[in-house]
């Protein structure tokens, strides 16, 4: 009796043993697999308050939660649909940079271009009187430097001889008249004459060096010499060689470019900021010089079809080195109205909308809808959306919009299959494939052995 009882006894104790050593090891692994070390605890609607035990959150009154070892935080979060929590180490990788909404009132530089144009009031037109014929050219294209009374070209007209013989008569009546000084009355009837034939001779075109030559020379000349009125350079010549032209043709443009225009084209919201007589820094570039121009003023004119001011600055030009049709770059600096400005590169322009990236909280980063006014060098002023002190997104903001895309598209499940009528041979129940949608026989599908498979027949 004693031996089969030892050995009832025996087994008992291993059964015990053995159920008692699986449920420990059950519980081991359980605690193993799901009981994770506390990090610490976090504010889900302010990332930024952290706590080392649990509580209350000081500013919402929501409970603080647990953040595991191994966890994301940003899981923690509830972020609005369209905000993103970045990592330090993430807005590193981004190339994240954030800056503050300024205030700002004071001086703001403007850089834009111009083109040089000759003055108009300093362009002169050389054009002809009468009719008549070219006669010789000198090499003086479009371009050409000339000097004051340079010979330009020489022509002919048959009006000039009649004009030059009572030039000439005029003169013999004066020289006859001379002797007799005491008659007053002669000789002021003729030097009147004379002052009237000289200016018949410059209406027709001839010049104050040929008519002094002539009343030197006394001699009918066939030849009248085209000269240029000023130092300058040529804009247009419009003659050739024994060429006929008519009366009030253009034989030459000259402009003098001692002093110069330059057109700038600003906006139309900035055109406020360039009173008459501010200076402005002209930079040639192609030769490395600077000068400097000033706001004329006259009021800008509007250009339609480009949607700019035409504003007009006035520099000298001592050397000539600046041409008609150059472009040169203009840098202004003028005094904006007071308001919120940020980088220009902050804003994302749709087209339709103005989106900025603000840091709401660390590490949360939310969109904010702008509207914007000027743009002075690289900044633009903000009207609405933003406040003073706000934190801007100014560099990555390419990738956290691409971020805050992904997390605001909903996620569209899969299409809801056609009803699949149950096999009748086989009079088993269809079900879905709860991954891809397929159909399964249900038999299939509670299978232990082979969920997915398909039945053979």
């Amino acid at each position: 009796m004693k031996r089969p009882s030892a050995v009832g006894v025996f087994l008992v104790v291993a059964l015990l043993i053995f159920f008692a050593g699986r449920y420990s090891g059950r519980t081991s692994h359980t605690d193993g697999a799901f009981q994770k070390r506390i990090l610490y605890y976090v504010d889900p609607m302010h990332p930024a308050y952290k706590s080392d035990k649990p509580g209350i959150a000081p500013d919402c009154g929501m409970p603080l939660v647990p953040v595991y070892e191994g966890e994301d935080p940003a899981a923690k979060l509830r972020l609005s649909s369209n905000a993103v929590s970045i990592s330090p180490e993430r807005q590193q990788l981004f190339g994240l940079r954030v800056e503050k909404v300024q205030k700002n009132s004071g001086p703001r530089t403007i850089r834009t271009t111009g083109r040089v144009e000759a003055d108009d009031n300093r362009v002169y037109r050389l054009m002809s009187a009468t009719d008549g014929w070219v006669q010789s050219l000198e090499n003086n294209p479009t371009g050409t430097l000339v000097k004051r009374n340079e010979l330009l070209a020489t022509f002919y007209s048959k009006e000039f001889r009649n004009a030059e013989q009572a030039y000439l008569g005029s003169l013999a009546s004066l020289e006859r008249l001379k002797p007799n000084q005491d008659m007053e009355d002669p000789s002021r009837v003729s030097d009147a004459s004379l002052r009237i034939n000289e200016e018949q001779l410059r209406a027709l075109g001839m010049g104050e060096s040929q008519i002094k030559e002539l009343a030197k020379n006394r001699q009918i000349t066939r030849d009248i010499r085209i000269a240029s009125p000023v130092d300058g350079i040529v804009l247009s010549r419009s003659i050739s060689p024994q060429q006929r032209f008519e009366k009030g043709t253009e034989f030459y443009r000259i402009a003098d470019l001692s002093s110069v225009w330059i057109i700038a084209d600003v906006f139309e919201d900035e055109g406020q900021l360039f009173r008459p007589g501010a200076k402005v820094l002209v930079e040639l570039r192609e030769r490395a010089r600077n000068f400097t121009a000033t706001v004329s003023k006259n009021p800008p004119l509007f250009d339609a079809a480009t949607r700019t001011l035409k504003l007009r600055l006035e520099a000298d030009n001592p050397a000539l080195l600046l041409r008609p049709d150059m472009f040169v770059d203009l840098e202004f600096k003028g005094n904006a109205p007071p308001g919120l400005s940020i980088p220009q590169e902050a804003v994302l322009d749709s087209g339709m909308r103005k989106i900025v990236y603000i840091e709401a909280t660390e590490g949360v980063i939310e969109p904010r809808e702008v509207n914007t006014g000027n743009a002075y060098g690289n900044r633009i002023v903000i009207t609405s959306g933003l406040r003073e002190g706000d934190r801007v997104v100014t560099s990555g903001n390419f990738l956290v919009d691409s971020e805050s895309r992904m997390r605001s598209t909903p996620v569209v499940s899969p299409a809801t299959p056609k009803e699949v009528k149950p096999n009748t041979k086989q009079d088993a129940a269809v079900t879905d494939d709860p991954v891809c949608g397929m159909p399964l026989d249900s038999c299939v599908a509670k299978s232990p052995a082979g969920q997915g498979e398909a039945r053979r027949d």
